[in-house]
């Protein structure tokens, strides 16, 4: 019965025709197969790409400084904070402040955490108890986040002797850096160099910020007493605008010294 019903079978053959259209059948289904993958993979691949771009972006975003805390007293330091008022980058710029730096665990804390842990520093503390200076200069761009920070640091040193803060904008730093300080030391050393130009920034760079300010002070009041001997002396002509010079160098370092320290 079986090899009877094989035989039948074996007699029956499709025809080409018939031969023809399955395997174009086959072929559209298989190929319907593979652009559906195909597609799936195109999705899959997409999706891919936007987690690495929010990531990389993110991490972007996140790593990028958008303000700047500048802090010097001696040890002479910048703290970069992120959009989200994290510190993600600091540099020192003397020894004194990569010390401090390497004493403390600030990276990725709250900036007004960090400043505090900062001024809090038994180093720093005993400097401010021994009236040493420090000015906290907030370095940015005109943003709603610089004056919020800006807001932060005032609040941050209300009370404190000989604290000051003030706030640059971004573009004043960049000068401060290639000569080698810090943004606070370097609005110093203008002030300075005002009142005598043959000072560097390398004498200025090592000093304190208590010793800066005393000679200031001491070059402004001899420009001062030159001013006054310039007065008593009678105008001949000769020679007095230079000694002039002097007395207007003293006002503007009285109007400096309103603005911040």
């Amino acid at each position: 019965m079986n090899e009877k019903l094989r035989e039948a079978f074996g007699q029956v053959q499709a025809g080409d025709g018939l031969k023809a259209k399955t395997k174009d059948y086959i072929a559209e289904k298989t190929r319907g197969y593979t652009r559906a993958g195909h597609i799936r993979y195109r999705h899959l691949a997409a999706a891919l790409v936007c987690v690495a771009v929010f990531f990389i972006g993110g991490n972007w975003l996140y790593f990028t400084p958008t303000v700047e805390i500048s802090i010097d007293i001696n040890p002479s330091l910048e703290l970069g904070v992120n959009r989200y008022n994290r510190i993600i980058s600091f540099e020192s710029y003397n020894d004194e402040g990569q010390e401090l730096l390497d004493s403390l665990d600030i990276k990725f804390m709250d900036y007004s955490e960090a400043v505090n842990k900062i001024i809090e520093d038994e180093d720093v503390a005993a400097l401010l108890s021994d009236d040493e200076i420090m000015t906290i200069a907030v370095v940015g761009t005109d943003s709603a986040q610089s004056e919020e920070i800006f807001a932060g640091m005032q609040t941050c040193i209300a009370g404190r002797n000989n604290m000051y803060c003030y706030y640059a904008h971004s573009d004043e730093v960049r000068e401060a850096h290639e000569v080698g300080l810090s943004y606070g030391k370097y609005k110093a050393f203008l002030e300075v160099q005002a009142l005598d130009p043959d000072i560097t920034a390398g004498q200025i760079k090592d000093m304190s910020m208590r010793e800066i300010r005393d000679l200031i002070d001491s070059l402004s009041d001899g420009a001062e007493g030159e001013a006054d001997q310039a007065e008593e002396q009678p105008d001949n002509g000769k020679g007095y605008g230079q000694k002039g010079n002097g007395s207007g160098k003293g006002e503007k370092r009285r109007r400096g010294k309103t603005d911040g320290w």
